[in-house]
């Protein structure tokens, strides 16, 4: 386990995933990730590269050859190596190698970057395309964040609260976890959602597109809570494992095929294509109080 720490956060990053496991505030005293609890779910943070999601068959073509990969990629279950630490700052990077080609046949760098500002972790993605052949891949991000946050408050007490008026739809997913062709009705003029367990019934909701570039969970109850930053990411997932205490905020560069999806890689719904030689970035945050 890693740590960064200045004086109002600590956080632990493992080395597994380069996944979040921790976002501690000393001066709130409060826990802000989820426990993990292997009941319900027990990942924290998990990192999606280089696919967001399910695809159809979990297969994709490319180049006239079918590959398998599980949803959300195989990024989370990879051991990152530390390439540079800082004091208020780590990096974790993964490259391809012989057994990534078997499922994934190109040539990557993917670093994933944690810093520390006062009261805000900033968490950046950094893909480096290391071939001669372009590169295509989604990113994105799952964080498990505790609700209720603070003793004495229940789930139902928190909501969501958008920074812009949303009036979207939400595209509600197969069994298999694929997108169906048509979104149903979801945030209409309003920039909060209230929490229930019951939202999260029917699995994730997934938006595109969303107006706002944060997304916070508060409650009248308490002048805790946390916000979540992500300017740059077109797709967005909201979601819990039913009945369990927390929320995951999930900025999404990239999302699931849908149920009539083709299964070329290069033609995917939010796959970014890379030139060799090039890198893309893309940041998202949370600040705790």
């Amino acid at each position: 386990m890693y740590y960064l720490n200045n004086h109002i956060l600590k956080i632990a990053i493992a080395q597994k995933g380069a996944e979040l496991q921790s976002i501690y505030n000393s001066e709130t005293e409060l826990e802000y990730m989820w426990s993990g609890d292997e009941r319900f779910w027990r990942k924290k943070s998990p990192v999606l590269f280089p696919i967001v999601g399910g695809l159809k068959n979990n297969t994709y073509r490319y180049q006239n050859k079918d590959y398998v990969l599980p949803r959300h990629g195989f990024a989370r279950d990879k051991e990152f190596t530390v390439t540079c630490q800082t004091t208020n700052s780590i990096t974790f990077s993964l490259q391809d190698d012989a057994e990534s080609w078997q499922v994934y046949p190109f040539h990557f760098r993917f670093s994933v970057i944690y810093q520390l500002n006062m009261n805000q972790v900033m968490v950046t993605y950094l893909v480096e395309n290391t071939g001669k052949e372009p590169l295509y891949f989604s990113v994105g991000a799952h964080p498990a964040f505790s609700v209720p946050l603070v003793p004495d408050t229940e789930f139902s007490d928190f909501y969501l609260s958008f920074n812009e008026i949303e009036t979207c739809g939400k595209w509600p997913l197969s069994k298999d976890g694929l997108l169906l062709n048509s979104p149903i009705s979801f945030l209409e003029n309003t920039n909060s959602l209230p929490l229930t367990k019951e939202l999260f019934y029917n699995d994730a909701i997934v938006c595109k597109q969303l107006k706002s570039t944060t997304i916070a969970i508060i409650s009248e109850k308490t002048n805790h809570g946390l916000k979540v930053s992500y300017d740059g990411f077109p797709y967005m997932g909201i979601w819990a494992a039913k009945n369990a205490n927390f929320v995951c905020i999930e900025p999404w560069c990239g999302i699931a095929d849908s149920i009539d999806a083709a299964g070329d890689i290069t033609q995917k719904e939010g796959i970014h294509q890379l030139s060799a030689n090039t890198q893309f970035t893309r940041s998202w945050s949370v600040q705790a109080f």
